[in-house]
């Protein structure tokens, strides 16, 4: 994957007529505390506003906090802004929080960005009929494990994620039992290995991610996730269950504690309008995951390269 670490390519950061007048920096002796969360792509996203931040003037901490379980310390002001949170699992949790104030959204982060059920391209000449869904049920011996027999095996988001993909699985009526993988370097261990020996795999899978490029990883073909699949058993093809569908569009967007504007008005200001494109971050997670650099020395070189597109959101938040 020689070649990722150069290709970082232009990044869209919002530059609108609301940041005209600068903010006051507010407290500028206490650190912005930001969660970095379970997978590549989110330390990229939350790495760029910590240094935008820091060329801010501001003092940043970075603090690992699970993805499903991060809200309480925002709420709690332990933890200040989130960067990167897919709408197509995000916990209950978030929205009891921006209900009773505690959490406040941030706006979006605007990554072109799609959820589903997936499989490395080879695994369509062992399932004839993919991408369609309905072409599965044929095939599901041939993903089978021993864990999972006679049902075929789904490896799906690590457990604290989630479990869209068992609720397709289920909704859908297929002969799969989801199996939770235990990180996403676990995912991409499995990405890999299928497509060295030639194996069926069946995934729960994301993009942006380098894996979709690197193991040409095909998504199935499923109903289209309507808002009624999710409610009404009665919609799609299985009357019986909900979530007979795709997954819905992700939207993807940030949060904070809700003195983070009263506390750190510019930087409310700079992470509110900052946002990144998925040709921006996906190289820049190859970078990371594939040629084997520091997330923080691939961060720094794109914000080395490219402070004409980072550095306006900054001035107009300050100056």
């Amino acid at each position: 994957m020689k070649g990722y670490a150069a290709a970082l390519g232009a990044v869209s950061f919002a530059v609108t007529a609301g940041m005209a007048n600068a903010a006051d920096m507010g407290d500028v002796d206490k650190p912005i505390r930001l969660a970095v969360n379970e997978w590549t792509g989110q330390h990229v996203t939350t790495h760029i506003a910590g240094e935008m931040l820091k060329a801010a003037g501001y003092k940043v901490e970075f603090v690992s906090a699970g993805m499903m379980n991060q809200f309480q310390a925002i709420a709690d002001g332990d933890i200040h802004a989130t960067l990167e949170i897919w709408s197509s699992n995000v916990s209950d949790d978030y929205a009891n929080k921006v209900s009773e104030g505690t959490v406040v959204e941030l706006g979006d982060l605007e990554l072109n960005a799609r959820e589903g059920i997936a499989y490395p391209a080879h695994v369509a000449e062992l399932c004839p009929g993919l991408p369609a869904w309905e072409a599965l049920k044929a095939c599901a011996p041939l993903f089978a494990s021993a864990e999972t027999l006679p049902a075929g095996r789904l490896v799906d988001y690590p457990a604290d994620w989630g479990t869209p993909g068992a609720d397709r699985m289920t909704g859908l009526d297929l002969p799969f039992k989801a199996v939770p993988a235990g990180s996403e370097a676990a995912l991409i261990v499995e990405l890999r290995a299928s497509t060295e020996r030639k194996t069926p795999l069946l995934v729960t899978f994301w993009q942006p991610h380098w894996a979709m490029s690197a193991y040409d990883v095909k998504f199935v073909d499923l109903p289209a996730g309507e808002d009624a699949c999710f409610t009404d058993p009665a919609w799609g093809p299985n009357p019986n269950a909900i979530n007979d569908c795709d997954f819905a569009a992700s939207r993807i967007f940030k949060a904070g504690w809700s003195g983070l504007a009263d506390t750190w008005p510019a930087a409310s200001e700079i992470l509110m309008n900052y946002t990144l494109a998925v040709e921006d971050q996906q190289p820049m997670m190859g970078a990371v995951d594939v040629d084997g650099g520091k997330v923080e020395e691939v961060v720094a070189a794109w914000m080395a390269e490219n402070e004409g597109k980072w550095r306006p959101v900054v001035d107009a938040a300050i100056k």
